[in-house]
């Protein structure tokens, strides 16, 4: 198993545990992600893993319901990822996205470890959960977001990034360069 298949299935069984968690009747609490519901976190995660499921084969992703099933659509779409990115041919397959042509085990690394992550902070952070994230998947989103800085700072992106304490931890340096107050 490749360190990226390990770190996904960490990352992902994060969310489900977050998903198995929201209390009954707090799927429409607000989220840190401005004007989205826990449920519209858990849809975006589903959908986006759907599409990233789809590069695999050219297929055209089926968009989440966003009704009762969310953590079988959520099991569903994460174990058609885990099941790729460990294939070592699957894995290896050149995909193409926003980040240009990659590998998708690359994709899965930087765009669903990242997106899946963040999102398990903002479910945890809507429905009153645990909101410690995996600390190496910390690491490796971060790295991989600082390049970006200024170009996920877009609508439909990333809020200006919040100074961090001088002694702010990593997952609260990650968060607050993401704009999001931890």
């Amino acid at each position: 198993m490749s360190e990226v298949s390990e770190r996904y299935g960490r990352v992902a069984d994060g969310f489900s545990a977050r998903l198995a968690g929201v209390p009954a009747g707090s799927w429409d609490q607000p989220s840190p992600c401005t004007e989205w519901t826990a449920r519209d976190v858990a849809v975006h995660v589903i959908n986006t893993h759907r599409r990233v499921a789809a590069n695999l084969d050219g297929s055209q992703a089926v968009e989440a319901a966003g009704g009762d099933d969310l953590r079988a659509e959520w099991e569903a779409a994460a174990a058609a990822v885990r099941a790729a990115v460990a294939d070592p041919a699957r894995a290896q397959q050149t995909t193409s996205g926003m980040f240009g042509e990659q590998s998708f085990e690359s994709l899965v690394s930087r765009l669903l470890c990242t997106d899946t992550l963040l999102h398990t902070w903002d479910l945890a952070r809507a429905t009153g959960q645990d909101e410690a994230l995996d600390a190496e998947a910390v690491e490796k989103s971060f790295a991989f977001l600082a390049p970006l800085d200024e170009a996920i700072r877009r609508p439909g992106g990333f809020a200006p990034r919040i100074e961090s304490a001088p002694d702010a931890d990593a997952q609260t340096r990650l968060l607050n360069f993401c704009g999001r107050p931890a």
